[in-house]
């Protein structure tokens, strides 16, 4: 089923840049480069995430409003609002903007003190703290590794990095007149072996990369027959990579097709020079007044921004707490038209000196809010944190409440940026840092797509999370022992360790977590099943499991629960309210958390409109039918149109409406704390964006969520094709849309497997990277991996694992990274002791969901693959056996039909 996307966060667009620094030598070639930036947890990016009045690119009408002739806002000057005595609110907002500057990057390779030494000189002349990340290669070497350069030719303030590159910092040039201020010199011998030097260059103050072409810069030596393409003095294709400790931003930059010229510079044997644009968070503010005006409105609103360049507000008001965008009759200030009938648009006029713009908005009684957002430069919006500003109109206690949240948010910010200041100030996290570059600064052969570009910055964030969370580990107990008796002895309920009360709000978990399915199709049958699980709540916490997930608890027209009808009413056909609160108390003392299964995206009517359909909401959340969205056609309803696909079954919820995510995120902070779960399994989440789940995980903090993105597999005339990057792409757009607080099954990972073992064609289980092909092989620690659910397996057989071979699957995802989930059905069937010992070994060995994988062998009837070299494994019927050799000896630690798995000894 195709999706029905949501109106994007970010509105992408391209911006065409020619360099405006003076140059050396005007003579060569000038590169242009069209980019897109992307960005995310910006209050400037490049779009409205929500904005009622749907701010899109299309023409706008440019009907002229003009204020009264009588009441004209032009006679109100900006020093009346200075008055004291009539200001009833004033609150100022911290803004973000990005900040472009143009330069170049100059690679010259010079003559030097004799014909058998010469010299590479490589520089820029942007300010920052630039650093070159580069290595060699020698002659006849097979393969695009680089290799450290000898001693001798390494400048001075150089650090090797592992074993096959150095970082040395570029230094201020001494040659100011020719407009580089920042170069680095390395001085070889031609007489040497090495065929040329390979470089990436690193902008340590915005974490940006800078390469060409896609790959690394590479500066032939000797004669080169075979030019990979990535050689200097070819086409200009530049690309930079943000750092990982940036945002998420994907800018490709790609030049017109010249070639750079030669320099005739007396001792020049070449000289490129190449644009780049350096990108850069500026803070910037604005601030908002509300003054009393009794002389002209009733209200003036006073408008202040230091950011440059033309500022439009759009801007609307409401009437009442529903937020819902109107247009105030007038007068309205200078320069003011409607925006195709929904808002106005206001530009704020420059204040003297061109330092900001500022702007009056007269208000009439009886408004309760005045709504705004943004738009810069024409093609930047402003928001509020994803929401449209909003300025309380009707009441001076609401003033002073919106200063307090301000103030908390301001002070909740600061302490989480001091956080991150600790953990990247740390010697041990900044090498390690360093490190994932290598990663990307080899991979010469990738093309410089965008979903590639995605996939490896994916990559190398999961691996500083991995190096950023053993850290964390590293520096806290892992378990507290309650105090002694006071007679000195302790009982053995006392004497159990526990773990200490971290608010881990990222919805992960600890990295360790295996996920127990706690329920099957049939389990609403036992109407006791609550009471059932309880009694078994001891042997899976002995099995190893750590989460479980129990079915939907509210009260459904279905009896699995999945139709949900009134979300507060926790009497289902599973038990009562009571019996859920004693079995999640249960999990909780023998050192298991629960999730609860939330089903939001959909919810059933309890009766019918005046056109006899089902979209009319009873019990505590009372909605309407403008809770439902508009683009159903079986339900009728009068809200926005869905943000993904429709459930057809019942009314599809608009998550779009403000009153509706209050009362959800309500509901499932009262479930956290009414019931006890300590996360979510989030249902058919493929109905609404994922920036709506964002907000719910924001407030209701869970410990682990995961959603069931659900999304067919690529075939080709009904064979499942090998690449299937298209669809793990659709899961981590989910995903990164909820800002990574929630993981999602790794159906990828499923689909993939059922091929590979049903057909005998287990090179599925390597993608073209050599990486796990699933969602797992891209952002392990948001991957859920799982071969069958209540409803792939159970009585439903939706999508069947391969009979016979389920034990193949779990011996894959219980030693791979991710999060491993199994099905209640198998644990409680003849499975039971292998899935124990492939528990017991993912523990014993420490394997988590950032764990590394190395595939050694992907073939038509064997995968094999060796995890954080503690693990060796094997599924399928052909042969692979670890080599004893090395730094590791393999021990059998558990097998069955057609797997094996290994231990280091």
């Amino acid at each position: 089923m195709a999706t029905v996307p949501l109106e994007p966060i970010l509105h992408h667009h391209h911006w065409r840049e020619t360099s405006k620094s003076p140059m050396e030598s005007e003579k060569h070639k000038q590169s242009s480069l069209n980019y897109t930036w992307k960005t995310r947890n910006c209050l400037i990016g490049n779009g409205a995430k929500r904005c009622n009045f749907r701010p899109v690119s299309s023409r706008v009408m440019k009907t002229t409003v003009r204020a009264s002739s009588n009441s004209s806002v032009a006679e109100l000057s900006l020093s009346n609002t200075s008055n004291s005595d009539n200001v009833i609110f004033h609150k100022t907002f911290p803004l973000q903007c990005i900040e472009k500057v143009e330069g170049k990057i100059l690679v010259r390779l010079d003559c030097g003190k004799d014909e058998e030494n010469l010299q590479l000189v490589v520089g820029c002349n942007l300010p920052g703290k630039w650093i070159l990340h580069w290595g060699i290669n020698y002659v006849n070497d097979i393969g695009s590794d680089w290799d450290q350069p000898p001693v001798e030719m390494r400048p001075l303030g150089s650090i090797p990095i592992k074993e096959y590159a150095i970082e040395t910092p570029l230094e201020k040039s001494v040659e100011k007149e020719a407009g580089f201020i920042y170069e680095v010199k390395i001085d070889f011998n031609t007489r040497s072996s090495i065929s040329a030097i390979n470089f990436v260059l690193r902008d340590e103050e915005t974490g940006s990369w800078y390469q060409h072409k896609g790959s690394d810069f590479k500066v032939p030596l000797t004669n080169i027959s075979n030019d990979d393409g990535n050689t200097v003095g070819t086409k200009q294709d530049f690309a930079i990579w943000p750092g990982t400790l940036g945002h998420l931003s994907n800018m490709l930059q790609k030049s017109d097709g010249g070639n750079s010229k030669e320099s005739t510079q007396k001792g020049n044997l070449f000289y490129e020079e190449y644009d780049i644009v350096k990108q850069s968070m500026v803070d910037n503010s604005m601030s908002v007044c509300k003054k009393r005006c009794p002389e002209f409105v009733n209200n003036l609103l006073h408008i202040e921004t230091d950011i440059p360049g033309d500022v439009v507000v759009h801007w609307g008001v409401c009437k009442d707490e529903s937020k819902k965008w109107e247009i105030p009759t007038g007068p309205y200030p200078d320069k003011t038209s409607i925006f195709k009938n929904k808002a106005l648009q206001t530009q704020l006029q420059k204040k003297e000196g061109g330092c900001g713009c500022s702007g009056l908005f007269p208000l009439d009684a009886g408004i309760e809010g005045f709504l705004f957002v943004l738009k810069v430069n024409n093609n930047t919006w402003v928001n509020c944190m994803g929401d449209d500003f909003y300025i309380p109109m009707s009441n001076e206690t609401n003033f002073k409440k919106l200063e307090r949240m301000g103030e908390e948010n301001v002070s909740k910010s600061m302490k989480i940026d001091s956080s991150q200041d600790v953990s990247t100030n740390t010697d041990e996290l900044i090498n390690e840092i360093r490190h994932l570059v290598i990663g990307i600064s080899s991979e010469k052969k990738r093309k410089t797509k965008s979903k590639e570009t995605q996939e490896n910055i994916l990559r190398e964030i999961e691996k500083l999370a991995a190096e950023a969370y053993s850290i964390f580990r590293s520096s806290i107990p892992s378990f507290t022992k309650k105090p002694e008796s006071e007679s000195g002895s302790e009982s053995e309920s006392e004497s159990k360790e526990a773990e200490p009360d971290l608010k881990i709000s990222s919805g992960t978990g600890s990295g360790f977590e295996i996920l127990c399915q706690g329920f099957n199709w049939e389990s609403h049958k036992s109407t006791s099943w609550y009471s059932e699980l309880q009694d078994k709540a001891a042997e899976l916490s002995s099995l190893g499991f750590t989460i479980v997930w129990l079915p939907p608890p509210t009260e459904s027209i279905s009896p699995q629960g999945y139709m949900p009808k009134d979300l507060y009413n926790l009497n289902s056909r599973y038990g009562n309210i009571e019996e859920l609160k004693a079995l999640v108390n249960k999990f909780h003392e023998v050192g298991i958390r629960a999730l609860g299964d939330a089903v939001i995206n959909h919810r059933c009517a309890h009766s019918q409109n005046q056109n006899g359909v089902w979209n009319i909401f009873g019990g505590r959340l009372d909605w309407d039918d403008s809770a439902v969205v508009g683009d159903d056609p079986h339900f009728q309803g009068r809200g926005n149109k869905s943000s993904g696909d429709n459930f057809h079954a019942a009314p599809n919820i608009d998550h779009s409406q403000e009153f509706v995510r209050k009362d959800l995120k309500e509901w499932l902070c009262w479930l956290r704390k009414e019931i006890g779960y300590d996360g979510w399994r989030l249902d058919f989440v493929r109905g609404f964006w994922g920036g709506y789940v964002k907000d719910y995980m924001d407030a209701s903090e869970p410990y682990f969520a995961v959603g069931e993105y659900w999304d067919s597999l690529n075939y080709t005339y009904g064979e499942m094709d090998y690449n299937q990057d298209s669809h793990r792409q659709r899961i981590v757009d989910w995903i990164n849309a909820t800002n990574g607080t929630a993981g999602a099954f790794d159906v990828t990972t499923k689909g993939i497997l059922h091929s590979a073992l049903e057909r005998c064609e287990y090179w599925r289980l390597s993608d073209s990277k050599g990486k796990p092909p699933g969602v797992v092989g891209w952002w392990p620690s948001r991957a859920v991996t799982f071969i069958e659910n209540h409803d792939t397996g159970s009585t439903q057989g939706h999508w069947r694992f391969p009979g016979g071979k389920e034990m193949q699957g779990y011996a894959y995802i219980l030693t791979h990274p991710g999060t491993p989930s199994v099905f209640y059905d198998h644990i409680f069937s003849h499975y039971n002791s292998q899935i124990s010992t492939l528990i017991s070994i993912r523990n014993r060995n420490k394997i988590h969901c950032r764990s590394m994988v190395e595939i050694s062998k992907a073939e038509g009837d064997v995968y094999a693959a060796i995890i954080d070299e503690k693990i060796a494994m094997k599924i399928g019927p052909g042969h692979f056996e670890p080599q004893q050799s090395g730094p590791h000896n393999w021990c059998l630690a558990a097998e069955g039909n057609d797997y094996k798995v290994w231990e280091a000894l």
